[in-house]
């Protein structure tokens, strides 16, 4: 059976994106099915899919795997390069996954995810100035460490696809991350983020809970979506 990847809005799904480029850029095929947000709280609707009523969700030979490290966990029983080879790279990114999984909630919090929009984000809280500069170390360290031009070294691995929805907020909100910048612009220019970025801008829907979170952040100074 073929894997199938249930993810939701492009614009606004940084959870769904960590699965979905990390299949893209390594080449493993699925089958792309979207449940996008249409309210503020989807649950009941995405416990038809999902245990936990939340996106994403990997379905494979009668099984049901959900969350995004859940996924990645699972695909590198399948597949070669989900992590690095090399066994310092390899203890990095995993960590750092694990770091990125499970914290940083000042950055997801005040820098929602909104691939369409340019924001002027309102003055940074010391918890979200913390994170930023906890991301800025991880990309210098890891560049420094394993050479680029991915963090892990010369190819693209899960530590990457945990990392791009920071990628765009990088952008989104002009945040600071040093020498780490030239990692923003090599995965912002990557096939799959170009792709994703490109059905994001073209998504028509708006969901007012998504929208309300983004007005709280900042403002708009630039909206490239339709419509």
């Amino acid at each position: 059976m073929s894997y199938v990847l249930i993810t939701a809005n492009r614009n606004y799904s940084s959870w769904s994106l960590r699965p979905w480029v990390l299949m893209k850029a390594l080449g493993i095929d699925f089958e792309d099915r979207i449940e996008p947000f249409t309210k503020p709280t989807n649950y009941d609707e995405f416990r038809a899919f999902s245990p936990t009523g939340q996106v994403p969700v990997l379905l494979h030979d009668g099984r049901t795997v959900w969350d995004s490290l859940g996924i990645a966990l699972y695909l590198a029983e399948r597949h070669e390069g989900i992590w690095p080879a090399d066994e310092a790279a390899r203890a990095f990114a995993i960590c750092a996954v694990a770091e990125m999984h499970g914290g940083f909630s000042a950055l997801r919090n005040d820098c929602t995810m909104n691939v369409g929009v340019r924001m002027r984000p309102r003055p940074m809280r010391e918890a979200l100035l913390r994170d930023v500069a906890r991301v800025r170390e991880i990309f210098e360290q890891s560049l420094a460490q394993f050479g680029g031009p991915w963090l892990a070294g010369e190819a693209f691995t899960a530590l990457d696809a945990f990392f791009a929805p920071v990628g765009f907020r990088i952008r989104t909100y002009g945040l600071d991350v040093g020498k780490g910048q030239a990692w923003v612009q090599h995965i912002l220019a990557h096939p799959a983020m170009l792709q994703w970025e490109a059905e994001a801008l073209a998504e028509t829907w708006r969901e007012e809970g998504h929208e309300a979170e983004l007005a709280a952040c900042g403002e708009i100074v630039e909206d490239h979506r339709t419509g």
